[in-house]
């Protein structure tokens, strides 16, 4: 605690660690705003009659919600969120294993960086219009009461095209507000935009779990009991996504002119966890299509059964949940990371596994391996996506609170909170200050979603 106490007075001893902290706090901030002001036309009164229909947890509505931080359910100018733009990086990163070209801007350093992230750019614009179409249309087809007013009075044509001209807006300035705090804050823009919206339904559920208290529904020794178990759980997550098989690499001694390069051990980090987010969140997605469909057909017999069959309370969902999980991370491991890249690599700079032939031989022994981590990786991620369905059918904790307890949300809060903590690690080092941690060894992920 003393260590934590001295470091916050060190990050305050620090000119440019304090002005980056305070523009990544005023964006944020501004982020938070554009979740609240209501897209024009929309009736807000009505819109609170309408009970947060539009972010139903039980549909890919509700998860979308989740992502933007209410600002879906408030039909607000941010609705969108950043979620076009981490689409648009999704479908380049998969393109790029079937696309030669983009596979030799991945390969060109910072200029291929920077070429694919204009492309990215350019991509998230018709992929936010498009997603602004759906929403402005679910927004206008939500209704309140017997008499089936809709939220919107006036829902013509010129109304649809505004909003879509709005939300697309509001993307893009999600979009260049995350590139500002990733160059001149604290941490990765896009991430913590996406985090602030995670963490901002934590008051809430905070101030539930009191009211059922205060009501006397719930025991203050029972909800101990939970602080601790989600302690326990948030440790876990943190192991593993820290867990990584180093594999020891030597590069044989060169000299240039005078100089003598090599001779040195490194490692290559092959993480538990390489996947990240991305299997709950295709999983998630996928699952909760029937549900959506439902939403849309209340009449129809059979789209209320598929609903109900992959309803949370199913078995046939759990299973087919855990098991899509499983086929995602070894299917999102296999893009992002390459072992034959990465040995071919290593024999250009005349690197070498002690006891492992160059070439083919280290690509098959460095997959081998990833394939043996990647499977306790996978279960734990399975585990991890089902525990807010358990807390809140066996604890009987609510909604909003229960999604802390694992899941996506809590996968994101910690690969973000890792990476702005090394972020910050590695501005006190620099200054020979101490780190929250002595050693100075806080590893961050490269992105909640990565």
């Amino acid at each position: 605690m003393a260590n934590i106490i001295s470091t916050i007075r060190n990050i305050g001893k620090i000119e440019e660690l304090r002005k980056r902290l305070l523009f990544t706090l005023i964006a944020l901030i501004a982020v938070r705003i554009g979740a609240f002001i209501t897209i024009p036309g929309v009736d807000v009164e009505m819109l609170k009659a309408a009970g947060g229909s539009l972010g139903d947890s039980k549909t890919i509505f509700g998860l979308y919600d989740m992502f933007v931080g209410g600002a879906f359910s408030n039909a607000a100018i941010f609705a969108l969120g950043i979620m076009p733009y981490i689409s648009a990086s999704i479908i380049l990163q998969i393109a790029g294993v079937v696309l030669p070209e983009l596979q030799k801007l991945q390969r060109s350093g910072e200029d291929g960086r920077r070429k694919i992230n204009q492309y990215t750019r350019l991509l998230t614009v018709p992929i936010a219009a498009l997603q602004a179409w759906g929403v402005a249309v679910k927004v206008a087809g939500t209704t309140v009461g017997n008499g089936g007013a809709s939220v919107v009075p006036d829902a013509g044509m010129l109304w649809i095209l505004g909003s879509i001209f709005i939300m697309t807006s509001g993307t893009i300035a999600l979009m260049w507000i995350g590139e500002q705090i990733t160059d001149r804050g604290l941490g990765n823009g896009i991430s913590l935009i996406i985090f602030i919206g995670i963490i901002a339904r934590f008051p809430t559920a905070v101030s539930q779990e009191i009211q059922l208290i205060q009501a006397g529904s719930r025991n203050l020794v029972v909800d101990l009991v939970m602080v601790v178990f989600l302690a326990g759980i948030i440790a876990a997550v943190i192991l593993v996504t820290q867990g990584a098989r180093r594999i020891p690499v030597q590069y044989a001694k060169r000299q240039v002119g005078r100089k003598v390069y090599g001779g040195t051990t490194q490692y290559i980090p092959l993480r538990v966890n390489t996947a990240g987010v991305m299997p709950i969140i295709f999983a998630q997605s996928i699952l909760f299509v029937p549900a959506t469909i439902a939403s849309f057909f209340p009449d129809s017999t059979f789209w209320q059964g598929v609903a109900n069959t992959f309803s949370e309370r199913n078995f046939v969902y759990a299973a087919t949940y855990g098991l899509m999980i499983l086929f995602f991370t070894y299917f999102y491991t296999a893009i992002a990371f390459n072992p034959k890249e990465v040995a071919d690599n290593m024999k250009k700079n005349g690197g070498f596994i002690p006891g492992v032939r160059p070439g083919t031989a280290t690509s098959e022994y460095i997959e081998n391996i990833l394939t043996r981590i990647t499977l306790p990786g996978a279960i734990f991620l399975a585990l991890v996506a089902i525990l807010p369905t358990f807390a809140m059918k066996v604890l009987k904790v609510p909604p909003v609170f229960a999604s802390f307890f694992g899941g996506t949300s809590l996968l994101i809060i910690v690969g973000v909170a890792l990476d702005t903590l090394q972020q910050v690690e590695s501005h006190l080092l620099m200054r020979h200050y101490d780190g929250f941690m002595k050693t100075g060894k806080i590893r961050g992920r490269a992105g909640a979603l990565s």
